[in-house]
C-alpha cells in the first residue's frame, strides 16, 4: 500500500466516480482504476461495489476513509516540514467554511495570509452548518474549518481557536415596513414575513428564539442558499435576520440594514485537526490570530 493508492481511493470517495476523480487528479482513468484494484488486492477485500453505473463504498471502504485521510495528511505534513526548513515558501491549506463567514472574515484572513505567505494556495470548501464544518475537519477532508455558533464552541474532537464574534442584523426592503435608523425589538416583528435558513444555522436559531418568546412570525421561505436571500428581500418577499457580515452587500444592493434588540451574536472560531498541522495550516492560524476580528 502506498500513498498514491490512498490518494486515488479518497478522490473516488470524494468525487463519486472514477471518471471525475481522474479528471481532478489529472491522471488517466485506466491508471486510477488499476491503482484501486491493486489496493483492493493488497487488502484482500473490495472497497467499492457497482450499483448500476455508480460506485458504492463497501463496509471495508468506509472503514478505510479515516485512516487513509490521516495517512495522507501526516505524509503531507512531514514533506512540508522538510521542504520548508528554510521558510514557508509553498503549501496548500484546505478549509471548510460556512456561508456567512465566507463573506467575512474569511476574505480578510485570506488576504492577510497570502500577503505574508504569497506561495500558499488555499482551497475553500462549502459547509452549511457548524456540525458540517466539524465533520469535514474530523474526517480529514479539510485540515481547517471556519464557523459561527450562537454560543462559544466547545468540542474536544477538534482544536478550537476563537477569533471573535458577529452580531445579527435585520435586512429588509428599503420601502418598509421599518424606516432607516429603527432599532427593531423582537415584538416589532410580530406578523412579519421572514426568510429563514435551514435548521442548525445561526440565523434560524435566532428566529426560533424570537418565536419561542411568543412573537407570531410567518416563515415565508426556508432556504439553504444564502445567496438567494438578498434577491428575495429586495423583491419584497420578506425580511431576514442575517449575520452582520452580509450588511455591506445588503446596503450596496439597496436593502435596509437595521440593528436588533436584544443583541444576539455569532461566536466565530477556526477549528483544526487535533493532530499535527502542516506548516501551511499553522501559518494560516497564526495570521488569523494576529488580526483584530
Amino acid at each position: 500500500m502506498d500513498v498514491r493508492q490512498l490518494r486515488y481511493f479518497l478522490a473516488v470517495v470524494d468525487h463519486g466516480s472514477v471518471n471525475k476523480a481522474a479528471a481532478v487528479l489529472h491522471v488517466a482513468q485506466p491508471s486510477l482504476s488499476q491503482a484501486i484494484r491493486a489496493l483492493e488486492r493488497e487488502l484482500g477485500i473490495n472497497l467499492f461495489r457497482r450499483v448500476g453505473r455508480r460506485l458504492v463504498l463497501t463496509d471495508a471502504g468506509r472503514a478505510l476513509i479515516g485512516p487513509a485521510r490521516q495517512a495522507v495528511r501526516v505524509l503531507a505534513a512531514a514533506r512540508a516540514s522538510v521542504e520548508e526548513v528554510g521558510g514557508l515558501r509553498a503549501g496548500r491549506v484546505e478549509i471548510a467554511v460556512m456561508p456567512s463567514q465566507s463573506v467575512e472574515p474569511l476574505a480578510r484572513i485570506i488576504k492577510a495570509v497570502t500577503e505574508k505567505h504569497p506561495g500558499l494556495s488555499i482551497s475553500v470548501r462549502a459547509a452549511s452548518t457548524a456540525d458540517d464544518v466539524v465533520d469535514q475537519v474530523r474526517s480529514g477532508r479539510t485540515e481547517l474549518g471556519l464557523l459561527g455558533t450562537n454560543a462559544p464552541l466547545t468540542d474536544a474532537r477538534v482544536g478550537v481557536h476563537r477569533i471573535g464574534r458577529q452580531r445579527f442584523v435585520l435586512v429588509c426592503p428599503a420601502d418598509g415596513p421599518f424606516v432607516p435608523g429603527t432599532v427593531v425589538r423582537d415584538e416589532d416583528l410580530a406578523g412579519q414575513r421572514l426568510i429563514v435558513g435551514q435548521p442548525g444555522t445561526g440565523m434560524r436559531r435566532v428566529v426560533d428564539e424570537i418565536r419561542a418568546a411568543g412573537v407570531d412570525l410567518t416563515e415565508v421561505v426556508e432556504t439553504e442558499q444564502r445567496e438567494a436571500i438578498l434577491p428575495l428581500v429586495l423583491g419584497g418577499v420578506g425580511m431576514a435576520v442575517l449575520a452582520e457580515s452580509w450588511a455591506p452587500l445588503a446596503r450596496q444592493a439597496g436593502a435596509l440594514v437595521l440593528a436588533v434588540e436584544p443583541a444576539r451574536h455569532l461566536h466565530l472560531a477556526l477549528v483544526s485537526d487535533p493532530g499535527p498541522l502542516t506548516p501551511a495550516a499553522a501559518a494560516f492560524l497564526d495570521v488569523a490570530h494576529s488580526l483584530s476580528l
